[in-house]
């Protein structure tokens, strides 16, 4: 396999998609953006452009988990959304365990300076994505181009 050089990472959900990019040679990973979706589709338009703009050599998307390890309700439609990523665009895509990424995301938006109040007045998504891919890029120095 040829090592990678720039990843996206995609929080999955519902109603929002959290989106990162990384990169191999600084291993860093920061926040793109948030697309939203419909009961978990998004708009397949944005998602092609934002590959045709990044062109990642692979996509990691987060993989909800139960506490436990086991997977949780939503972890079968982020991996169907994973294959769907895959087939669409022919891009490798990896999961990555997300347990805790929205939760800590709330944190870094409160630590910097974020509002206390709903979800959907202060989403996190793209925070989360780049917790996850910054995890997964951790994780998987061995695949990176550096």
């Amino acid at each position: 396999m040829a090592a990678l050089r720039l990843l996206l990472g995609i929080d999955y959900g519902t109603k929002q998609i959290g989106v990162a990019v990384g990169q191999a040679i600084t291993g860093q990973a920061r926040e793109l953006c948030t697309l939203k979706a419909q009961n978990g589709v998004p708009d397949w338009d944005k998602v092609q452009a934002l590959i045709n703009e990044w062109k990642p050599d692979a996509i990691v998307v987060g993989l909800p988990l139960n506490m436990d390890g086991t997977p949780s309700d939503m972890s079968a439609r982020a991996e169907k959304f994973s294959r769907k990523l895959n087939g669409r665009f022919g891009v490798t895509v990896y999961t990555h365990d997300e347990r805790l990424t929205t939760f800590e995301a709330k944190g870094e938006r409160m630590a910097r300076g974020g509002q206390k109040g709903s979800y959907r007045d202060n989403p996190v998504d793209a925070i989360a994505a780049a917790l996850l891919l910054q995890g997964w890029l951790d994780e998987h120095p061995e695949l990176l181009n550096v």
